[in-house]
């Protein structure tokens, strides 16, 4: 049976020039950075980056076959989907480590329509998000139970320059919290700085400085190396660097992460934190995360 072959992942100004031939979502922008503002059922940036993130294989379809499995057969199908069983050929590897076979089974839960039918997607072309099947040629398994795109190719440009991101030597590591918080006063009135030191997996450096000086707004910036950077800036929108920080940094900072002994510089901190929230902004899920791999 023929396979395709992993191939170089391309690079973030290949994504960039696929991205210009064709439209993308619109962006809104505030304090001069770009928040993502997609068309109706279009997956957001963070839900494009979680699914890449946990999949070992990111594919392009084409679906030959489907079956709808009998709801005694699939009791865990959440309300108003339905599990199917899908046969297709493979279209492009566009991410992933090994060769996958020319066709493809899987199973996928489809929400369906408002006549309570299931979607017909027989020759339309998909991008998944899965994981192979240890023992089973051409079976693979979503990492969500829903980890089926329809595909178009703004879609597809979208995803490769995450896919870049992802794979780029300099990626920011995942951030599981805060680690430790620490604001420190100046010596003249109204100077200060707060260092928030982030928990990442990979156990890699990750911090936020807040400096504040007088007679002007508090400046923040975000490092991921050992070097505590004054000059750092904030990530743009619908970066990695900002979905790791958007999408995992809690909303307000813990009491117990706070170092600070006196109590106006607790006070900072969580205020210089609360600053960092704000600009970051909301992360957008429009469907369920699935665990990253």
């Amino acid at each position: 049976m023929p396979t395709f072959r992993p191939t170089p992942i391309a690079s973030l100004a290949l994504g960039l020039a696929l991205a210009a031939q064709t439209p993308v979502a619109a962006q809104q922008y505030r304090d001069g950075m770009a928040i993502e503002r997609t068309a109706p059922g279009e997956p957001s940036y963070a839900d494009l980056v979680a699914l890449a993130d946990a999949a070992p294989l990111v594919l392009r379809a084409r679906v030959t076959k489907q079956a709808t499995v009998d709801p005694e057969r699939a009791p865990d199908v959440a309300p108003g989907y339905a599990r199917v069983y899908i046969e297709a050929d493979t279209q492009a590897l566009i991410a992933g480590t090994m060769p996958i076979g020319e066709s493809l089974r899987y199973v996928v839960d489809m929400p369906r329509d408002a006549k309570g039918k299931v979607p017909k997607i027989k020759k339309q072309d998909v991008l998944l998000f899965a994981r192979p099947v240890t023992g089973r040629p051409g079976a693979i398994q979503l990492v969500a139970p829903d980890a089926q795109l329809p595909w178009s190719a703004p879609l597809e440009a979208r995803l490769r320059i995450i896919l870049a991101e992802l794979l780029a030597a300099d990626a920011p590591p995942v951030i599981t919290g805060v680690r430790d918080a620490l604001s420190v006063a100046g010596t003249l009135s109204g100077e200060s700085e707060t260092q928030l030191f982030l928990a990442t997996r990979s156990g890699d450096p990750a911090s936020i400085t807040v400096v504040r000086r007088p007679g002007m707004a508090p400046r923040w910036g975000v490092s991921f190396s050992e070097l505590v950077d004054q000059a750092a800036a904030p990530p743009q929108s619908g970066t990695l660097a900002w979905y790791r920080l958007a999408c995992a940094l809690p909303d307000r900072l813990p009491d117990d992460v706070n170092l600070s002994s006196d109590p106006q510089d607790r006070i900072r901190a969580a205020q210089d934190y609360a600053i960092v929230r704000e600009d970051l902004g909301a992360c957008t899920y429009t469907r369920t995360p699935p665990p990253a791999s």
